[in-house]
């Protein structure tokens, strides 16, 4: 590189060549010149003979001849530092492009576990279902019903990531036996930086709720925020988790209750303006969604029992066992199922009639076919049938609306 580098100048005069070559070369290996090539032609004659000294060239040549000497060599050296530039910008640039798109990838997948993506896909659909129960007529899907949504939906859901979070930052010793992959307890995330997101979103969540002005959503917010910290931090009177019976009641009383009748309510008195009255698909959506809620908070400790045993969470399913709590979890599905049966068929309407009695026998056969075909001894398929049962509680915000 150096030899065509050298090459791509005029050869300089035997005088020149004595003196200069050797300083010639290592100022153009390295490229790096401290001033702009633009502003070279504008140079007097005494900063041309100071350059031609640091160069090499002999200090005795007078001004007149070096001045021809120096136009000589200054296009190629331009061009080489024009070319070695360019060279260097396109061949770094698509390797710094690559290098910030997978930081910022890796980014939104630690914060995506962080989430707990399936409780937070539940509130989202929780929400807009039991906020359609509130549709009266097909006008009432305006542009004000999707605004009353959108902020229900966005402070519900500040609010669950600060549940969720705290419940993280309480149990990362136990997250790394039952949980290893999630980012507090693999190290991803550190204790402050965890702590920044959990207090983060819990004063956005609050500080949506009060400027929109609903009190039902800002009572949602609030007894939320009340139950899920009493649910998971360590102190005394609190972490209520370690009681089986209560830590089934908090999240009854989150899934089933505050989020049908509050969210409902936000709807109906704030974005309707009409009277706090419950109908009856409301009353069912949270009937059936208690059965729903007392599931979920059984099972979910199923797949987490060597954890709980180790860090004295007096679990249903450190008690009774995995297996025997997991019947109990699909007999009690089944029975809500049985009674939305019975609900669908006495309603007055033939199409939500048809579709509730059929969904619901569709959804309990496919309960009762994979339950009996588990491998409870498995861990991955535990963990597995629980993801599963969150489908199930998705497809019931499906079916809800259409209860009429």
């Amino acid at each position: 590189m150096n030899s065509l580098l050298l090459g791509s100048f005029p050869k300089p005069s035997s005088t020149l060549q004595s003196h200069g070559s050797a300083k010639l070369v290592s100022i153009t290996k390295g490229l790096h010149v401290p001033f702009q090539v633009s502003s070279y032609r504008t140079w007097n004659t005494s900063e041309q003979h100071s350059f031609r000294w640091f160069q090499g060239y002999p200090m005795h040549h007078d001004a007149s001849n070096n001045k021809d000497k120096l136009s000589n060599y200054q296009r190629p050296c331009e061009t080489v530092l024009v070319n070695a530039t360019s060279e260097h910008s396109f061949e770094s640039e698509p390797e710094s492009s690559k290098s910030i798109w997978k930081s910022i990838s890796t980014a939104i997948d630690v914060f995506y576990r962080f989430s707990r993506p399936h409780t937070v896909i539940g509130t989202a659909l929780s929400i807009i279902s039991v906020s359609l129960l509130a549709v009266e007529r097909l006008s009432d899907i305006s542009p004000l019903f999707f605004t009353g949504l959108l902020k229900a939906i966005v402070s519900a859901l500040f609010m669950n990531i600060y549940i969720v979070g705290l419940n993280q930052l309480s149990d990362i010793e136990i997250d790394k036996v039952n949980k290893p992959y999630l980012p507090l307890a693999s190290g991803e995330y550190s204790v402050g930086t965890g702590t920044i997101i959990v207090a983060s979103f819990g004063l956005m969540s609050f500080w949506l709720g009060w400027i929109v002005g609903s009190w039902p959503l800002f009572w949602a917010l609030f007894i939320s925020f009340m139950l899920g910290t009493a649910y998971s931090v360590n102190l005394p009177l609190f972490r209520w988790k370690r009681f089986a019976l209560v830590a089934a009641m908090c999240i009854l009383a989150v899934r089933a209750v505050i989020v049908q009748l509050a969210f409902f309510l936000h709807m109906q008195m704030f974005v309707y303006r009409r009277p706090a009255f419950f109908t009856r698909p409301v009353l069912f959506a949270t009937a059936f969604m208690s059965f729903f809620s007392i599931v979920i908070a059984l099972f979910k400790d199923i797949p987490d029992i060597n954890g709980d045993k180790i860090f004295g969470i007096h679990s249903f399913s450190v008690r009774l066992g995995q297996e025997r709590v997991f019947w109990i979890c699909i007999y009690l599905l089944e029975m809500a199922y049985g009674i939305a049966v019975l609900v669908g068929t006495a309603s007055s309407c033939l199409w939500s009639k048809i579709i509730t009695v059929l969904g619901h026998i569709i959804l309990a056969s496919i309960l009762w076919k994979r339950a009996k075909s588990i491998d409870l001894k498995s861990q991955t398929a535990i963990t597995s049938f629980y993801m599963f049962i969150w489908k199930l509680f998705y497809a019931e915000y499906l079916l809800i609306p259409l209860v009429r």
